[in-house]
């Protein structure tokens, strides 16, 4: 009986350790998933604003006439 119990009290500091590390890695992942989202959001942006500009430099070159 007090091996058995031994047991599972390995087993269930096994398993506290277990969800601190994944608990741990969880909060890194969501950093990490709020940064690179926050990143694509600015390349995003940076896409829209060459595109307008070159649409616009598109507007300003002239139509060969031949």
């Amino acid at each position: 009986m007090e091996a058995e119990l031994k047991s599972l009290e390995e087993k269930i500091s096994q398993f506290v350790q277990l969800c601190r590390r994944l608990r741990s890695e969880n909060i890194q992942l969501r950093q990490q998933l709020a940064g690179a989202a926050s990143e694509n959001k600015h390349l995003s942006e940076k896409i829209s604003t060459a595109t307008s500009r070159l649409e616009t430099l598109l507007t300003q070159i002239p139509e060969n006439e031949q």
